[in-house]
């Protein structure tokens, strides 16, 4: 980093300079293999996560179609920098309301350029470009590639037994044998 990107990055976090503008450099999904009709969701730090899941569940169920009557088989959601955590949220709410999602996520880092207003002393739209963490996931009711790296299976849904239960009570239930007893909880 050159010293003067490094002074104008310090001026950033000062009162009297704010962020008017932000454009990132738009490359390529960093997935391999996407069809050309998948849904794209752009998660960025304001989204709301009801907002997106209620829009991506719609259009992964029945439920959604787009102008040409069909529904998407693959989703991707992409977020960088503070939108990391809500991206993955996402990811994770859409697997437990739609079943047998096959799931590839992608870290990466990609280029921002801000354009910083200053104060009246300071020159006026100063750019800074910044290297952001991004993820890329990719959902897909398609089975995909589980060679590839990144990649994890769909969830199946277990029912619980008897081996399986928390017991409530401090003593070891009959049929809990499995657990040891200070796990046990139940009458």
């Amino acid at each position: 980093m050159t010293e003067s990107a490094f002074q104008t990055v310090s001026l950033s976090t000062s009162r009297d300079v704010k962020k008017v503008r932000r454009t990132d450099d738009g490359g390529p999904f960093p997935i391999p293999g996407l069809v050309a009709d998948f849904l794209h969701m752009r998660v960025k730090e304001g989204s709301k996560i009801g907002n997106l899941l209620r829009f991506a569940t719609a259009r992964m169920q029945a439920e959604g179609k787009d102008k040409h009557g069909r529904t998407p088989k693959q989703v991707v959601f992409t977020g960088s920098d503070r939108g990391l955590t809500k991206t993955i949220t996402c990811v994770e709410i859409l697997k437990r309301k739609v079943e047998g999602l096959h799931q590839v996520s992608k870290l990466y880092y990609k280029t921002v350029n801000e354009v910083l207003d200053g104060s009246q002393d300071s020159a006026p739209g100063r750019t800074v470009q910044r290297t952001v963490p991004a993820i890329c996931i990719l959902l897909s009711k398609d089975p995909l590639n589980p060679q590839e790296p990144g990649y994890q299976p769909p969830q199946s849904i277990s029912v619980p037994t008897p081996s399986t239960w928390i017991c409530k009570t401090s003593l070891r239930p009959p049929q809990c044998p499995m657990l040891p007893k200070k796990l046990c909880t139940e009458k």
